[in-house]
């Protein structure tokens, strides 16, 4: 790629044993990526060796959560492009988004800070059209400078610090490679980040970035955190998360998705809410003795082995 002096675009990726996904998700943004950067904490399956052999450039720091680690990334990654794109290791860049990234960001005017993407979802081989699963439309490229992570445990979100964002329209997609069991343990442990940060909405225990709303962020961003945050979180989880799964599976036709939509869709739009809320359950147990903000964040912190 020779992008020209105005369209230069850094990729970010966070990584931890993705020696699986990273080959894919580098090969997707050669033609578009002027420099690549992979914060990796701690792998032990070649990840950095992969990463180093196709041209990134490896940082190491020891992970906490998400957030913090993108934004230790940003802060300490030497980014000399005019544009960041956030990538995970399990995602592609679509040859016809390659296409239009070329094309339109160096046309973009100056007022134009963001750039929104439409992600698709991939599971067991199948692309996931319904159940609200398409589009998710996502803020991942921004300019230099431009940007932020929400620092929150989870459902993390980039946020523009000044300007607008436009959508491009092209091919993005999250196809994790790995199995039920990696699925399930995955979305055990969103489980336990998220309860935490539905216990600090509901107990404000320690500082929340509130920072997301539709003028530093994609609308569907926006308007999911509110009717979760407004609504669904303060509903019995026994209820909101039967009503979820309802709404999805059918209201939106996950049933359309065939059997690879009634397994991702009854295991992400039920089971997981249902862990979520119980686990919630739990830590309030676990705490219900305590009245000192600093004690009860000592002992969440026990409770989920996640310093706070």
């Amino acid at each position: 790629m020779s992008p020209s002096s105005s369209s230069r675009l850094a990729v970010v990726l966070l990584t931890f044993n993705e020696a699986k996904h990273l080959p894919r998700a580098l090969a997707s943004v050669r033609d578009i990526a002027s420099e690549i950067f992979v914060i990796d904490s701690g792998s032990t399956d070649g990840t950095q060796e992969l990463a180093r052999s196709m041209g990134a450039s490896v940082l190491q720091n020891a992970f906490v959560n998400h957030a913090q680690q993108f934004q230790w990334g940003m802060d300490n990654a030497p980014i000399t492009a005019d544009w960041v794109m956030r990538l995970d290791a399990d995602e592609i860049v679509e040859p016809d988004l390659v296409a239009e990234i070329k094309v339109k960001l160096p046309q973009l005017p100056p007022e134009v800070t963001g750039v929104n993407l439409k992600r698709k979802i991939i599971f067991m081989g199948r692309w996931l059209r319904f159940g609200g699963r398409y589009p998710q439309i996502l803020l991942r490229i921004w300019r230099t400078g431009k940007g932020r992570i929400e620092q929150r445990w989870m459902d993390e979100h980039m946020l523009l610090t000044e300007g607008r964002a436009v959508t491009f329209t092209g091919g993005f997609s999250d196809h994790n490679l790995n199995d039920l069991t990696f699925f399930t343990n995955k979305h055990n442990k969103y489980a336990t980040r998220e309860a935490l940060d539905i216990l600090n909405q509901q107990l404000k225990l320690f500082p929340r970035d509130e920072a997301l709303g539709r003028g530093n962020t994609s609308m569907h961003a926006a308007s999911t955190r509110f009717l979760k945050e407004r609504f669904y979180n303060k509903l019995p989880f026994e209820f909101s998360t039967l009503g979820y799964f309802v709404v999805r599976y059918f209201l939106q036709l996950g049933f359309l998705d065939g059997r690879e939509g009634a397994i991702y869709h009854f295991l992400q739009g039920y089971w997981y809410r249902f862990l979520v809320g119980s686990k919630v359950e739990e830590l309030r147990r676990g705490i219900a003795h305590l009245s000192d903000p600093a004690e009860i964040r000592k002992e969440l912190a026990s409770l989920t082995g996640h310093t706070l």
